[in-house]
């Protein structure tokens, strides 16, 4: 076995960060999914934005909207449906064969409706509706107002990806709104055993907001220096292994027992934002510092295919927690406060997000336009 596949036999299922079209029509995803053990697909808005601007296999579906006079909106939904649709029937065998553990694509929310609690509600119900695939999961960024719709989509029946996540108090937070919609649905009547969800802590930028932070306190004295030499690079992994206690905890009280009789199924932590970023450092160290069971690790095409080619899948995730809680104990110490920068990374995520579903919207109105103005 490849590495890859190897962290199959760990219980860590791999997913891919990436989609667009072609790369399903091409064989490209049947290829993972039938030689890397790939078992499901993320996506996100700056994912779409960039396939359909640089895209010419969406041409075809612009021209197509522009005839019938849709505004850029209903065109992207088009587009975006028919590619979801897409991956989630690719991925619909892994699905069966797994009983619904894996074999899921997600589908975000506008961006724009992250502090919109009711408006979040009405566009992932409308989406759900509108992919009409169980294997699909809707992604709600795990702000505050995201709160209250991951325990309503859970109560509805509707799958959910809890995205953004930095904070080990506000992943708490989503894990119990998760175990409340379950006990809802439960107390309604409704069916449990097929309802999914998984959490999604991102990684690579808690450290790229961190480290500079430490590098800056190390100047004050050689003492500090030396002190937060040993911190850098260490704050997203400390937090997602901590993570991983919690979730342990939560998913192993009475409250879920009493759930799972009845076939629910735990929430699953999903390590995002696992690609390197930062110079001279492993590409693929985010991925083999948090191996383990019962996890999904979502990572881009090139971090991938850097595991796929030099990875190390030796499980580590529940290693050295002794050092976990000295380092997390260490950068407060230091001045760090690890629940202040999740709060800025969740706005700085949002913009990331936010901008590019503009300017994709500003250019698909240009396209339609053209193409509407040619025929």
């Amino acid at each position: 076995m490849n590495p890859l596949q190897t962290l199959a036999s760990h219980g860590q299922s791999v997913w891919l960060d990436f989609t667009r079209r072609q790369f399903v029509e091409n064989g490209s995803l049947r290829k993972l999914i039938n030689e890397d053990a790939l078992t499901g697909v993320t996506s996100n808005p700056a994912i779409f934005a960039e396939a359909i601007s640089q895209g010419a296999e969406y041409q075809s579906a612009i021209e197509h909207a522009a005839k019938r006079g849709l505004p850029a909106e209903e065109a992207y939904l088009e587009i975006v449906t028919e590619d979801i649709q897409r991956v989630a029937d690719e991925l619909r065998d892994v699905y069966e064969q797994t009983q619904g553990r894996d074999g899921y694509v997600s589908l975000e929310v506008s961006p724009h409706l992250a502090r919109d609690t009711e408006g979040s509600l009405r566009q992932a119900r409308d989406l759900w509706s509108r992919i009409d695939r169980p294997n699909l999961y809707i992604k709600i960024p795990g702000t505050i107002e995201g709160l209250p719709v991951i325990r309503a989509l859970t109560a509805d029946g509707i799958n959910v990806n809890v995205t953004l996540l930095f904070s080990l108090t506000r992943y708490r937070a989503v894990a119990e709104e998760y175990l409340a919609g379950l006990q809802q649905r439960a107390a309604a009547g409704e069916p449990v055993d097929r309802v999914s969800s998984v959490a999604s802590f991102f990684l690579s930028r808690i450290d790229l907001k961190v480290d500079p932070r430490l590098a800056e306190l190390g100047r004050e004295s050689a003492e500090a220096a030396a002190r937060v030499a040993a911190l850098q690079g260490q704050a997203a992994i400390a937090c997602a292994k901590q993570a991983y206690q919690i979730y342990r905890e939560l998913f192993g009280r009475e409250r879920f027992h009493k759930l799972a009789v009845q076939g629910a199924r735990p929430q699953r932590l999903l390590w995002a934002s696992t690609s390197a970023k930062r110079p001279k450092e492993r590409d693929v160290r985010y991925v083999e510092a948090l191996i383990g069971p019962d996890t999904i690790n979502t990572m881009p095409l090139k971090t991938l295919e850097g595991f796929r080619d030099h990875g190390d899948p030796t499980p580590r995730l529940e290693k050295n927690l002794d050092e976990v809680r000295a380092t997390l104990r260490e950068l407060g110490e230091c001045g760090i406060d690890l629940e202040a920068t999740a709060r800025e990374l969740e706005e700085e995520g949002l913009t990331k997000f936010t901008e590019p579903f503009d300017q994709l919207f500003a250019s698909l109105q240009q396209k339609v336009d053209v193409a509407a103005a040619v025929h």
